[in-house]
């Protein structure tokens, strides 16, 4: 298995459609980075679920999975399964974000997400952050949109079972639902790992990538 390393990440950027996409999708991969660099930035946009219980349980599980890291975190309130009709609004949120912020790298959902707001978010985020390190988490769902992945972040067991823990522990709201268990969660991670040689792991979309290999 290659590995690439991408520096010193000082400054991270990352955006969900619905409270809970960044945590499912790179929830692990946030607590990784925020363990081996305390006090790096994070700023965070999520479009929808602003002033409900939803924006509280995003508030605090991203605490959780960012330890020791500077928060930003911006939650707006677009109608949940609408985004391509609220367009201009999201689009305007994602270029205020980069306005105020320089990344080292970008997480973000899959361009090919079957969701169409997960889709439209993804395909706004290269139009702002274009020279960027842009990597698509992947989310478990009904639709069955989860292929062969290019890239991977192996995850120690000890991150696994805390990722897991603190989905479950932070967003109530969500547990009625019948694919959000432990199961599904730590069962995608395990998967991930066997094709990436680790225990587990989180698995990313890339769309754009440049190499420095002369350094």
């Amino acid at each position: 298995m290659i590995r690439l390393g991408a520096g010193p990440l000082d400054r991270i950027v990352t955006v969900g459609a619905h409270c809970d996409d960044i945590a499912i999708g790179a929830g692990g991969t946030l607590l990784t980075m925020c363990r081996a660099r305390p006090g790096m930035r994070v700023d965070a946009l999520v479009l929808s679920g602003g002033g409900s219980e939803r924006e509280q349980e995003e508030q605090a599980a991203l605490a959780a999975f960012c330890p020791g890291a500077e928060l930003r975190l911006t939650v707006l309130k677009l109608p949940d399964g609408r985004m391509p009709a609220y367009w201009d609004e999201a689009k305007a949120a994602v270029e205020e974000l980069r306005e105020r912020t320089e990344p080292d790298l970008v997480l973000a959902p899959r361009t090919d997400d079957a969701h169409q707001d997960h889709r439209g978010l993804a395909q706004l985020m290269t139009t702002a952050f274009r020279d960027h390190l842009v990597l698509g988490y992947e989310i478990v769902k009904w639709d069955g949109d989860l292929g062969r992945p290019p890239a991977y972040q192996p995850l120690s067991p000890e991150i696994a079972e805390q990722k897991v823990r603190l989905l479950q522990e932070h967003y109530p709201s969500q547990r009625h639902r019948p694919w959000y268990d432990r199961e599904a969660f730590l069962g995608l991670a395990r998967i991930r790992g066997i094709e990436c040689h680790a225990r587990y792991a989180e698995a990313f979309a890339v769309t754009k990538l440049t190499l420095n290999l002369g350094d």
